[in-house]
């Protein structure tokens, strides 16, 4: 479990760079529809406002 946001950012930039690279290897519509749920859902925990921790 990530002990900080910074850290839990990071681990949804990771899962950002796995999708693109699914993405760049595939022709299947149905993955590829997929994959851009899956963008929009860690988009939307990666932007989030306010953010997890208020300083």
């Amino acid at each position: 479990m990530p002990t900080t946001e910074k850290e839990y950012n990071g681990y949804l930039f990771d899962q950002l760079s796995i999708l693109e690279r699914i993405e760049a290897v595939t022709d299947d519509e149905k993955a590829l529809k997929q994959i851009e749920i899956e963008r929009k859902q860690i988009e939307r925990k990666l932007y989030q406002k306010p953010p997890l921790i208020m300083d």
